[in-house]
């Protein structure tokens, strides 16, 4: 890897789902946490918008807020975190790359400000960058007095957000040397405004 240049600290941004774990995160959550035959009915539901996304007629966007809505609706912030806690204690040694952990450390190690940057549901993954000793920059659920509404707040955290939410979290990314890890189209702009992209680099 490049020697980072001077005067510039780095910056290490991890895309999560895809990049630093075998498979999507949320969905195994949801079959694992939830149980399969309501995850099953949940997804059912799902047929239609699904279908509409396939044809180009409903952004990605708004199929992932239609999921959320329906398998979140009326959690309670506690029993999410408690729920997402179980799941990563169950699912971290056969989600997560042992080879992306290693860089993850290595990052550290060098001393950069690492974060996960991620579109699945900020309180999902925040055991998993609990566990990595990282920052978590992902997509945020609307609450009302500790009550999940099922919305999204603010926008998905993918393509373009993603740049957006690391320049509101750590400012102008300029001042930082960026490395960024992605796999998908879902990474492009972060990857290119990385000064060192590396894209499915643990696949």
């Amino acid at each position: 890897m490049p020697i980072t240049p001077p005067n510039k600290p780095v910056l290490a941004a991890f895309d999560f789902d895809g990049t630093l774990t075998y498979r999507d995160s949320f969905l195994l959550f949801l079959r694992s946490q939830l149980g399969y035959l309501r995850y099953i009915n949940g997804l059912s539901g799902l047929a239609w918008p699904a279908a509409r996304h396939l044809s180009r007629q409903m952004p990605r966007d708004d199929l992932k807020a239609d999921l959320i809505r329906r398998f979140i609706t009326g959690f309670s912030v506690a029993d999410l975190g408690n729920m997402s806690d179980l799941f990563c204690q169950k699912h971290w040694s056969t989600l997560v790359r042992s080879n992306g952990i290693a860089e993850v450390q290595r990052q550290l190690k060098q001393g950069a400000t690492v974060t996960l940057c991620s579109a699945s549901p900020e309180p999902v993954l925040a055991p998993f960058a609990k566990r990595l000793g990282v920052n978590l920059i992902a997509t945020q659920l609307e609450e009302i007095n500790g009550v999940l509404t099922g919305a999204i707040q603010g926008k998905n955290c993918r393509q373009a957000e993603k740049v957006t939410r690391l320049t509101a979290t750590y400012g102008d990314l300029k001042n930082y040397h960026l490395r960024a890890w992605g796999d998908t189209g879902g990474d492009k702009q972060m990857l290119e405004a990385a000064d060192e992209p590396y894209y499915r680099w643990f696949n």
